[in-house]
């Protein structure tokens, strides 16, 4: 599988995960209407089954998952919550996707 289809499955899985949760929590801390939990609890679905779609380990894929997952949770606050990240968020962020890039890419023997 090609390092961008592997990203773009990784980022569609965000994107499902992230927003199914986020919708979920509209729903119940923000009083939003059941629809939101029902909206926000199918997208949480449709991100278990993306995650499959990946090529590795389970193992593997989640804990890489967990890395793009952290960068991704700080953009969408960013843009959705108004949250401003500051530069350890920033540096923390670049870490994590470093060591992603350690535990797919690097050369193993």
């Amino acid at each position: 599988m090609s390092i961008f289809k592997a990203l773009g499955l990784f980022v569609l899985a965000g994107l499902f995960e992230i927003g199914g949760g986020y919708l979920v929590w509209q729903w119940l801390r923000s009083g939003k209407s059941l629809w939101w939990g029902v909206v926000g609890a199918i997208l949480l679905v449709l991100y278990g089954i993306v995650a499959t779609w990946q090529l590795t380990s389970f193992g593997k894929t989640y804990a890489v998952y967990g890395a793009i997952f952290v960068v991704m949770s700080i953009a969408w606050a960013w843009y959705f919550d108004g949250f401003k990240p500051d530069r350890l968020d920033l540096i923390g962020g670049l870490i994590v996707l470093a060591g992603v890039g350690v535990i797919l890419y690097w050369p193993r023997s």
